[in-house]
């Protein structure tokens, strides 16, 4: 039982992000401080770097790979001890991480808005036709999409 429902949020999971969107989440996984940065992977770290070319430089990289070297007891007191003025691209990498979440699901919304109001606007003639008690009956009628997990 356990095992289908893995695969069902490895099946959703995939259609909810391509490849590019998976990696940058893998990579930013490893910065996660659970289990006091268990996951940490300085690869992955570097490979975040990659994916923001406009916030670091070829050369902010290197001096980031550097720095990265004491970031595993850098993450838990830098703020505590003002450690991100002193690594301020750690810093900068954590908050883009930070943010990227919320970015990234106002993105989506966006995205789908614009979808949807460009269908409206491209069959503009088609909808004009519809009223809104055959569209209110439409979602009286349909049935729940929910399963149990």
């Amino acid at each position: 039982m356990k095992s289908n429902k893995t695969n069902l949020h490895h099946y959703k999971f995939n259609d909810h992000f391509d490849e590019v969107n998976t990696e940058l989440l893998g990579c930013i996984e490893s910065l996660s401080p659970i289990d006091s940065f268990h996951e940490f992977d300085q690869l992955k770290v570097m490979k975040l770097s990659e994916f923001y070319p406009e916030d670091f430089s070829h050369v902010e990289r290197v001096s980031l790979e550097h720095q990265l070297g004491d970031f595993g007891d850098l993450a838990r007191v830098m703020v505590e001890t003002n450690k991100h003025l002193s690594h301020p691209l750690v810093y900068r990498l954590l908050k883009l991480v930070l943010t990227l979440h919320v970015a990234t699901a106002i993105n989506r919304i966006s995205d789908q808005f614009l979808n949807d109001y460009i269908v409206c606007f491209v069959e503009k003639e088609l909808l004009e036709k519809v009223t809104n008690e055959v569209v209110m009956k439409r979602f009286q009628n349909m049935e729940l999409h929910k399963i149990t997990l």
